[in-house]
């Protein structure tokens, strides 16, 4: 199947796709601030660049998006067309995911993945839930890593 959308268009929608200040990213930054939670956004000198970073608790939070970081759930759909370069660069982004989790945990901090899925689609927790999780996780040092991602039902 060819694409419905010109290169130049394509081209154009794709470059409007962000990095950071994301929309479920947004919900959560004002969710943990509403709870009287202070943090740093996009810390460069940590692995990764963690959307959130919690110095005071030495917690990272990664806000990820299920398609671009290959999350296995309903919202995650390797598109028809090109789907060999997809593959390559969503793999990419998931081993660059794992090489900065890995490194983080080594350097002692703690990690918090938020997945898109949570936040909407059929199983989404919604965000107060999630940032009550977050500030759960915050407060508990015994958890090194969660993720918050969709219930599976089977």
């Amino acid at each position: 199947m060819s694409d419905v959308l010109s290169p130049e268009a394509r081209a154009r929608n794709m470059r409007a796709i962000r990095a950071r200040d994301t929309g479920p990213e947004l919900l959560i930054r004002k969710a943990l601030h509403r709870k009287g939670f202070r943090y740093r956004l996009h810390v460069r000198e940590l692995p990764g660049t963690p959307d959130i970073v919690f110095p005071k608790f030495r917690a990272a939070v990664f806000v990820h998006g299920c398609f671009w970081h290959q999350h296995h759930c309903s919202l995650f759909k390797l598109p028809s067309t090109r789907p060999d370069f997809w593959r390559e660069k969503i793999a990419r982004n998931a081993l660059r995911d794992r090489d900065a989790r890995e490194k983080l945990l080594a350097d002692g901090w703690r990690i918090a993945t938020v997945w898109e899925c949570a936040l909407k689609g059929r199983f989404r927790q919604g965000v107060e839930n999630v940032a009550d999780t977050l500030a759960f996780w915050l407060g508990d040092a015994d958890e090194a890593a969660i993720e918050i991602a969709e219930i599976w039902i089977d």
